[in-house]
């Protein structure tokens, strides 16, 4: 079974992917393939540096993800550029460890936890939809905590994808996060045992 698993910047997405590991899924996370895609020596890599340039490399040669975070989303054009380089080479990776680990337990419950899976189409290649969901206060409290941005900053990060009611309206399963941590965790349980009792 495949399930995509998303939501706003900071709304609790890693806690949600992190309890279902626990309880047994597998989980493929987005974003530690996006750093693999784009490590030193890689083709995007090299795409990367020639678009952004050196400011955005630090002095071991790696992608500096601040310097260039705070570059693309204050510019549309620029964040544009980069899912062109990176999201091709994302998406395919994705299909490659959906592939392995189904060829090791076709029973397995596939998570793919990902910021924009709904931007990039990849939505529709699961079989269900999980949204986790913050309201906005708390998202930008957690950014500019998280992220050292100011909140001018954190709302363009927010901006740069899809609203949540446009989220929640593809969404099969919605997780709310905005209370404490063990509502969250039980709120995840309780959607583990659903998912389990699916057959794909």
């Amino acid at each position: 079974m495949l399930i995509g698993l998303t939501g706003t910047v900071c709304s609790g997405k890693s806690l949600v992917s992190k309890e279902l590991a626990r309880l047994g899924c597998r989980v493929i996370d987005a974003d530690l393939l996006a750093k693999e895609v784009c490590a030193v020596g890689t083709s995007a890599y090299d795409e990367i540096a020639a678009a952004f340039g050196s400011g955005i490399l630090m002095d071991d040669k790696a992608i500096d993800r601040e310097a260039l975070g705070k570059m693309v989303f204050s510019d549309p054009a620029k964040l544009k550029t980069l899912g062109h380089i990176t999201h091709p080479r994302i998406r395919q990776r994705i299909r490659e460890r959906i592939g392995e680990i189904q060829r090791a337990d076709k029973n397995a419950i596939i998570v793919v936890d990902a910021a924009l899976l709904i931007e990039n189409g990849l939505y529709k290649e699961m079989q269900k939809v999980v949204v986790v969901c913050a309201d906005e206060k708390t998202v930008i409290k957690r950014l500019v905590r998280r992220n050292g941005l100011n909140e001018k900053e954190a709302m363009l990060r927010i901006r740069s994808q899809l609203s949540l009611e446009e989220k929640k309206r593809l969404a099969d399963y919605v997780v709310d996060n905005n209370g404490n941590m063990d509502e969250t965790r039980s709120a995840v349980r309780r959607l583990y045992e659903e998912l389990a009792g699916i057959k794909p």
